[in-house]
C-alpha cells in the first residue's frame, strides 16, 4: 500500500496507480469523509455518468398539465 506525505499546505498527491484505477482526472471533485480515525476521499461522479445505471427503469413522466382544461 503506497504512502503519501502531507505537505506544509496540507495537500497530498494521489498515487498514479490509484488515479488510473479510479479514472481520476485533474480538476475532478472528491468528497472528503471522516470515518472514525481515517479520511475517505470519494470521487463525485457527474450525473451523465449515472446514465444506464438502472436498466429497465421506466423514465416516462406523465404531464398533468396536458389533462387540465
Amino acid at each position: 500500500m503506497p504512502t503519501v506525505p502531507l505537505s506544509p499546505k496540507f495537500q497530498i498527491v494521489i498515487p498514479r496507480e490509484i488515479r488510473r484505477a479510479l479514472s481520476l482526472v485533474p480538476g475532478q471533485r472528491l468528497e472528503a469523509r471522516l470515518k472514525g480515525d481515517r479520511i475517505e476521499l470519494v470521487p463525485i461522479q457527474p450525473m451523465a455518468a449515472m446514465r444506464g445505471l438502472l436498466p429497465g427503469l421506466d423514465t416516462a413522466v406523465d404531464n398533468d398539465d396536458a389533462e387540465r382544461p
